[in-house]
């Protein structure tokens, strides 16, 4: 079956660890990818001393610590001075979360981890010629949210929503579940623009997994989770995947949801979403099937493991 907006095989939007690594990058999504407009995210693993450098495009961009502190070094569209920027990060994204930094179109940058260790670093990214300031947002000043209840908690991080930042298209937020719950859950979808009511965009879904918090584990263990997306009247699209640190879901349309955390294992994604409608905003449509799931948490209290923080 195939995408017919797309002429992709439904499956190809699934891509494991390293199919996507490009010029350095450990992945790499942008508008080379047939039928991808709207979003593009990059994500790299830095050794102390090494550098990843972006040139000046017209693309929006948020700095996104994954492991470790880093520096950014930027300089904006029409000028010459080299400014800077110390994120402060974290041992992990299942610590908390992390400082950002929202860089306008044209702006180029290079960004190096700080102290000995290995850093983990994505950069999210949405085509605009709209120019807005530079936006510093620390961990300290993220918005945290809880939704769902009971097995479908689930930790927010708004460093990246219209509420949160003033961008021109992206819209970004990050989502911790912890094992045994469910996410992005009942599955919904924006594929349509319904003013009001439900937005058009692109998504992708860039996944890290880890042993739970407290728990001990063998050498062996591989921490997992799964995503499952399915086809709307927009497109066809059929993701049943098991998913690993470093994997990447991509939704160009359809139903997206759940992503489930293994018992054992913690889940991660980082959301990034941008689309063609006049307004920037996050209006999603339930599956009818399953919207009335909703109901089910009045009452309910949100798992006592949340929130993560360091």
């Amino acid at each position: 079956m195939t995408t017919p907006s797309a002429g992709r095989p439904a499956q190809d939007w699934f891509f494991a660890r390293g199919s996507l690594e490009r010029e350095g990058w450990e992945s790499v999504v942008d508008q080379t990818i047939s039928g991808w407009r709207y979003t593009g995210i990059r994500v790299a693993a830095l050794s102390a001393g090494a550098s990843a450098t972006l040139a000046a495009e017209a693309v929006e961009r948020i700095v996104v610590p994954l492991a470790g502190s880093f520096t950014v070094r930027y300089t904006l569209a029409g000028e010459t001075e080299e400014r800077s920027q110390l994120l402060a990060g974290r041992a992990s994204v299942f610590h908390g979360p992390t400082d950002t930094l929202y860089l306008p179109t044209g702006t180029a940058l290079s960004i190096q981890v700080e102290g000995a260790a290995v850093g983990r670093v994505a950069v999210a990214e949405a085509p605009t010629d709209e120019s807005l300031p530079v936006a510093y947002i620390s961990g300290a000043d993220v918005p945290i949210e809880l939704r769902g209840a009971g097995r479908s908690s689930r930790q927010v991080h708004n460093f990246g929503t219209p509420a949160s930042l003033a961008a021109d298209r992206l819209i970004v937020c990050e989502v911790i579940t912890p094992a045994e719950n469910w996410s992005s859950y009942p599955p919904h979808k924006h594929d349509e623009y319904k003013p009001g009511e439900e937005s058009t965009l692109e998504e992708i879904y860039y996944f890290e997994t880890a042993v739970t918090r407290g728990q001990a584990a063998p050498k062996t263990a591989k921490p997992f989770g799964l995503m499952r997306t399915y086809a709307s009247e927009t497109g066809a699209i059929d993701i049943m995947a098991e998913v690993h640190t470093g994997d990447v879901a991509l939704v160009p349309f359809g139903w997206h949801g759940p992503c489930v955390a293994a018992p054992g294992y913690d889940l991660y994604y980082l959301n990034v979403m941008a689309g063609p409608d006049p307004d920037r905003s996050w209006r999603i449509s339930d599956d009818p099937a399953h919207g009335w799931i909703r109901d089910t948490w009045l009452g309910q209290e949100f798992d006592s493991r949340l929130p993560y923080t360091p």
